[in-house]
């Protein structure tokens, strides 16, 4: 379990994180979203030390990260992972973190093949490609089997397989009961392996919450409905107030009535019907919505 408290965290006048308090429980993956410049990175850096926060702070289990006794035995975490001597052997950089965590060696060959490096270990970090260094952190996240995983952005410079590959990764660990918190803006791959939402904006809570939630409060949601008779359906859903999109021909979107109450007019009217499904939108369009008013940066719509 990762509990954050009270945390602030100040650069000169402006705050890049503000009271901010949430909480991460092992057995799932909870995804950590937040426009740029939300302070998401700023506030991982502080629940691991790498920045001393003003106010406030984290726990894991209960202790603070400077307190852990074997930290990568109980945290594995992966905020840069172009944080490597680029002049050492992936092999070379993943047997120095075991031997300084008393690690043995063979936890080095096993982590390489998990994360599909083994025919690479030889080579230079300088040589790696942004999804290779992603992988070997991921491998040192890996090394001392830590109840607990943090990675910020992974899935930066992996190639399509490789996105895959790290949604498999994640599911799986936090199906053996691991606590999963994960940054990352591609938001269809945290919609398919997300089980909870920590959403923050100008370093602030806006949501904490299942991903169903999340979506059922911030999406769209409509009535998609196909008959051959679609336009008489139109005309009573129109005449009651209904905002009507068409699609096609026989196929319309409805805003307003509830499925059931569509098909209980098209009932009435004895119409037909080949279609009748309620539509939700996307996680990208929920958060788009929650975060409206807290985007750093605000581009014009082209037209």
């Amino acid at each position: 379990m990762i509990s954050v408290r009270g945390l602030s965290k100040r650069f000169g006048a402006k705050y890049a994180v503000a009271d901010l308090s949430f909480d991460v429980a092992p057995g799932r993956v909870t995804g950590f979203l937040g426009p740029n410049g939300s302070g998401k990175s700023t506030t991982m850096r502080c629940m691991l030390g790498l920045d001393r926060p003003d106010a406030g702070g984290a726990t894991f289990d209960g202790v603070p990260y400077g307190q852990l006794d074997r930290p990568l035995h109980q945290v594995g975490a992966l905020l840069d992972a172009g944080y490597v001597h680029p002049g050492r052997t992936g092999r070379n950089h993943l047997r120095w973190l075991a031997a300084s965590n008393g690690l043995p060696v063979s936890r080095v060959d096993e982590c390489l093949a998990v994360v599909g490096l083994a025919q690479v270990a030889a080579k230079r970090v300088r040589t790696y490609s942004l999804g290779m260094k992603q992988r070997l952190g991921l491998a040192g996240v890996l090394l001392g089997d830590p109840h607990t995983v943090i990675l910020d952005e992974p899935a930066n410079g992996l190639d399509p397989e490789g996105i895959r590959w790290i949604r498999d990764v994640l599911v799986h660990l936090a199906g053996q009961g691991k606590t999963v918190l994960v940054s990352s803006h591609l938001l269809s791959e945290m919609a398919l392996m997300a089980n909870s939402l920590v959403v923050i904006g100008k370093g602030q809570l806006i949501e904490q919450c299942t991903v169903d939630d999340f979506v059922g409060r911030y999406g769209d949601h409509w009535v998609r409905v196909r008959s051959p008779r679609v336009r008489t359906l139109v005309e009573a859903l129109t005449a009651g107030g209904a905002s009507v999109s068409p699609i096609d021909d026989v196929t319309v979107d409805v805003r307003g009535p509830t499925a059931a109450q569509v098909g209980e007019l098209a009932a009435r009217y004895q119409v037909t019907l080949h279609e009748l499904s309620t539509q939700t939108g996307s996680l990208e369009d929920a958060f788009l919505k929650a975060t409206a008013g807290v985007q750093e940066y605000s581009a014009e719509v082209l037209r």
